[in-house]
């Protein structure tokens, strides 16, 4: 019972004897039988979480919430990374995968309606994202389009006009972060009486800093003229402050800019970065609370939850007029 208390992350083991049992593990070369387990109790005590990139600051702040949320029930995680790609999602989602899960938290970026949709497993599955998926997933959003039209309300609070949204992309084929962020832009200056100019939107294939500020920064010097610009992502964000500084400009003087995440480095750059916070805390919870409910009710209700957003102002923009 010791040994399995130890292997199952339970907390009532003292730390003496589970680095003991540990160490005996280690000299054995003992490793869990999934599977069995599975077979035996109906459970693996093991979760899933499929990501796109491990070197986004965003998934890896994601997994080190998730994993925290589990650890007291004796859960443990393993994370997998996707590429965004259809192929690689689809085998993390194969039935001999899958069967190493109790659930599986799922950000997919490569797999349609259609994919999701034949989809056949026993296992629960939550979808993290914005894409269209089948009725009987349960699904946890971010509020994208309500957290853009803040941070451009914001910034035109602020005192900008001509509001760059980088990262963002006007038309897709399918709903995503960056037309939908880009969607909330444009409702903020519609309600403020003024044109959306496509010309103000910089896509991106990547999000990252160094992908940013070499575009930003480029655009700027080809005499594109802004006063603020709303990043989709703080990596877009603190890319984008580099390129303006690049090109001459002065952040909050010259020109404002608004991030989106709240993640932990947006308030340790110069200057700290004001960002959109989609309350990540909550939205693990309800993650977690949408993927326990099939494990133990496989007829449970199923719900589609958009989280809240909030304003984290700092030094990359001016008080408002």
């Amino acid at each position: 019972m010791t040994v399995s208390n130890v292997l199952n992350g339970r907390p009532n083991v003292g730390a003496e004897t589970r680095i003991r049992v540990l160490e005996v593990v280690d000299e054995l070369g003992y490793e869990i039988n999934l599977t069995a387990r599975r077979l035996r109790t109906g459970r693996t005590g093991t979760v899933g979480l499929i990501v796109p990139r491990f070197d986004h600051q965003y998934y890896s702040e994601l997994a080190a919430r998730v994993s925290d949320a589990l650890a007291p029930e004796g859960l443990h995680l393993v994370v997998e990374q996707s590429g965004a790609n259809r192929e690689r999602e689809l085998s993390a989602l194969s039935l001999a995968r899958l069967q190493q899960y109790d659930g599986v938290l799922l950000s997919a970026v490569g797999l349609d309606y259609r994919d999701l949709d034949r989809l056949r497993t026993d296992v629960p599955i939550v979808l993290l994202g914005e894409q269209d998926v089948p009725d009987r997933y349960h699904r946890v959003q971010m509020g994208n389009v309500a957290g853009a039209r803040l941070a451009t309300e914001h910034l035109l609070a602020c005192g900008a006009r001509r509001i760059a949204v980088v990262g963002g992309r006007l038309e897709s084929p399918h709903r995503d972060m960056a037309s939908s962020r880009a969607r909330g832009w444009a409702d903020a200056l519609e309600i403020a009486g003024l044109v959306p100019d496509p010309g103000l939107v910089i896509p991106l294939e990547r999000y990252s800093s160094a992908e940013t500020r070499s575009a930003v920064a480029g655009r700027v010097a080809d005499g594109l003229a802004v006063d603020g610009v709303l990043g989709v992502t703080d990596d877009v964000a603190i890319g984008a402050m580099a390129g303006l500084r690049d090109a001459g400009r002065s952040v909050p003087d010259d020109v404002q800019v608004v991030g989106f995440d709240n993640l932990k480095i947006s308030e340790h750059v110069w200057p700290g970065l004001t960002t959109i916070d989609p309350c990540h805390d909550a939205m693990v919870t309800d993650a977690l609370r949408l993927l326990r409910r099939p494990m133990a009710d496989k007829d449970a209700t199923l719900e589609h939850v958009v989280g809240e957003v909030a304003l984290v102002e700092r030094g990359s923009t001016r008080p408002p007029r």
